[in-house]
C-alpha cells in the first residue's frame, strides 16, 4: 500500500499498539478519497495489514471511527469493508473489545444495496458470538433494537437477521423486549410477499399498499417501491393485468418521473422500460414513450443512463427509432459527463446501442464519440473504448472497420502524446483478430513497424508486445521479412524492458 513501507509495517505488527510514526491515518484517508475505485477497493482489502501497523489501540481510536464516518462509497468497496470487519476482532484487542466493531457494521447494515447489507449482517452474526453475555446485552442487543425500530426499511430488514443470534443468550427481561420488536416487524407495512399471498389479496390489499408506498413522504421508501414496479406488474394475474396497470399503477409512475429526489427517479428509470413488453405497442407509444423522453432529458445522469441501458426492452416493442432524436443529446451528455464511471457505463453499452440504431446512424452521430473516448485522460475509459471497438467490428463487419475505424485509429500513431500513441497499439492488438489477416498485414503492420523507432521506451516495448500479439495472424513472409528484422533491432535496444519484450516476442514467434 502506498505510503506504508514493509519494515515499518512489520515493526507495527510486532510492537503492539505502535506510535504515530508507524502508519499515518492520512495515507488511508487520501487513498479512500481517490477517484480510482480500484485503488479504494485495494485499500479496504488491506485493512487488516493497516490495523496491524497501527496496533490495537489506534485501530480502535482512529481507524474504526474513520471508517464509520466515511461510509459513503461505491457498493463494491462497502461490500469488501463489511466482509473485512467480520474478521477484525483480534485486531481490535480480542473479544473484550469486539463491541468497537459494531458502529461501522451498523451503518453498513442500513445501506440501500442488498448484498452490502447481507454481508454486514453476516459479519455482525459472526461478531455476536465473540461477545460475552454481559457485553451482548450492553452493546449488541441495543444495536438490534435500533435497527428494528429504524425509519428505513433497510435497517428493519437487517434486524430480522440478527434476532436469532442474540435471543438465546439474553436474560428473560431482555428476551421479552426482543420478542416485542419481533412482533412489530411481523406487522411491518413494507410488502415483500406478492407471489405468496396470491391474486385476490394482491388486488385487494397489496395494490393499495403499493400505491401508498409510491407516494410515501420518505424518498427512500418511494425509491424502493419504484424499483419494484416492473416486478409487481409482471406478477399481476394475466386477466385484467393491462387494465390494472393503466388505471392503478401508471398514474403514480407519471408522478415519480418528475419526483424531486434523484434516487427515486433513477430507481424508476432502471425498470420502467420493462413495462413496454407488458403493455404492448399501442400503450407504450401513447403512454410510456412520453415518460421515456422526459427521463432522457432529466438533469440527473444516472436517470438518463438507466433509460439508455434498458433500451432493448422498448426496442422489441416499438423500435428504437421512436427515441432516436431524443437519444442523441442524452448519449452525448453522458459521454462527456465529468464522472468517469458514467462515461464508462455508456461506453460499455455503446455496441448494443449501435446495433439497435444501425450502422448509418452510428457513423453519422456516434462514431466521433467512440474515437474521442480513445484519448480520454482516464485509462479505464480508453481500455473500455478499445474493447468496444472490437464489438462494433464484430457487429458491422471487416469492411466497415477497414473504411471507418482503422484509419482513425492509425492516425493516433503520430499523436504528440505518447499515451495516445500507445492507445494505437492497444487498439491494433484488440482489433487484429476481428479484422483478419489482410487488414492487419496491409494497414496495421506498417504502422506498428514504424513506431519501433519511437523516442519513448514505453512505446517501443509495446511495439514488441504488439508484434508478438499480431504475429500469429500474419503470414510467414511478413513475419520473416518485416517483423523479424525489427524485433532483432529492438532486441539490441539500450532500454532493458524493450530488449526483454523484443526477445520474448522472437522466442514466442519462433523467429530466432
Amino acid at each position: 500500500m502506498a505510503g506504508v513501507a514493509g519494515p515499518r509495517m512489520g515493526q507495527g505488527a510486532a510492537g503492539g499498539d505502535g506510535d504515530d510514526s508507524l502508519y499515518p491515518i492520512a495515507v488511508l484517508i487520501d487513498e479512500l478519497r481517490n477517484e480510482d475505485v480500484q485503488l479504494r477497493l485495494n485499500s479496504i482489502k488491506k485493512l487488516s495489514t493497516i490495523a496491524l501497523a497501527l496496533g490495537v489501540e489506534r485501530t480502535r481510536t482512529e481507524l474504526l471511527p474513520f471508517l464509520t464516518d466515511t461510509i459513503y462509497d461505491e457498493d463494491e468497496v462497502l461490500l469488501a469493508l463489511a466482509e473485512q470487519l467480520g474478521n477484525f476482532t483480534g485486531l481490535v484487542g480480542g473479544p473484550d473489545f469486539a463491541h468497537c466493531l459494531l458502529p461501522p457494521l451498523e451503518s453498513l447494515a442500513t445501506v440501500e444495496e442488498t448484498v452490502v447489507r447481507d454481508k454486514a449482517v453476516e459479519s455482525l452474526r459472526q461478531i455476536s458470538q465473540e461477545h460475552t453475555a454481559v457485553a451482548l446485552e450492553a452493546h449488541f442487543v441495543p444495536l438490534v433494537k435500533r435497527l428494528a425500530s429504524g425509519d428505513w426499511f433497510t435497517s428493519r430488514t437487517s434486524a430480522c437477521g440478527l434476532f436469532s443470534v442474540c435471543y438465546p443468550r439474553a436474560s428473560n427481561a431482555v428476551k421479552a423486549e426482543i420478542r416485542q420488536h419481533f412482533r412489530s416487524l411481523c406487522s411491518d407495512d413494507t410488502p415483500m410477499l406478492q407471489k405468496a399471498v396470491g391474486p385476490k389479496i394482491t388486488l385487494n390489499d397489496l395494490i393499495p399498499a403499493f400505491q401508498n408506498l409510491l407516494k410515501d413522504c420518505e424518498a427512500e421508501v418511494r425509491a424502493a417501491a419504484a424499483h419494484k414496479v416492473k416486478e409487481l406488474c409482471e406478477n399481476l394475474p394475466m386477466e385484467g393485468r393491462e387494465t390494472i396497470i393503466m388505471n392503478q399503477i401508471l398514474p403514480y409512475i407519471k408522478e415519480l418521473v418528475s419526483d424531486t429526489n434523484q434516487h427515486v427517479k433513477s430507481a424508476l428509470a432502471s425498470v420502467i422500460m420493462g413495462l413496454s413488453t407488458i403493455l404492448g405497442k399501442g400503450n407504450t407509444i401513447e403512454h410510456l414513450l412520453p415518460l421515456f423522453l422526459a427521463q432522457l432529458k432529466d438533469e440527473c445522469p444516472e436517470v438518463r443512463l438507466n433509460i439508455i441501458s434498458n433500451l432493448d426492452c422498448v426496442n422489441e416493442v416499438i423500435g428504437i427509432r421512436q427515441l432516436s432524436q431524443s437519444l442523441l443529446p442524452a448519449i452525448v451528455e453522458l459521454a462527456e459527463d465529468a464522472k468517469w464511471r458514467v462515461r464508462l457505463a455508456i461506453i460499455e453499452y455503446m455496441p448494443l446501442l449501435a446495433g439497435q440504431l444501425g450502422v448509418e446512424f452510428f457513423d453519422e452521430k456516434l462514431n466521433s464519440l467512440c474515437m474521442a473516448w480513445l484519448v480520454d485522460h482516464v485509462y479505464a475509459i480508453r481500455e473500455a473504448a478499445t474493447n468496444g471497438l472490437v464489438k462494433l467490428v464484430q457487429k458491422f463487419g471487416k469492411e466497415w472497420a477497414q473504411n471507418t475505424i482503422v484509419p482513425k485509429v492509425l492516425v493516433m500513431a503520430n499523436d504528440p502524446n505518447y499515451l495516445h500513441r500507445m492507445t494505437t497499439l492497444f487498439c491494433i492488438n484488440a482489433l487484429s483478430e476481428a479484422c483478419g489477416q489482410e487488414i492487419t498485414t496491409k494497414q496495421m503492420l506498417p504502422v506498428v513497424l514504424n513506431m519501433a523507432g519511437d523516442q519513448v521506451a514505453n512505446v517501443r516495448f509495446n511495439v514488441a508486445k504488439s508484434l508478438q500479439k499480431i504475429g500469429p495472424i500474419l503470414d510467414t513472409d511478413a513475419l520473416q521479412e518485416e517483423v523479424k528484422p525489427v524485433l532483432q533491432k529492438l532486441g539490441q535496444d539500450e532500454d532493458v524492458d524493450v530488449k526483454y519484450f523484443a526477445q520474448e516476442a522472437i522466442s514466442v514467434l519462433a523467429l530466432a
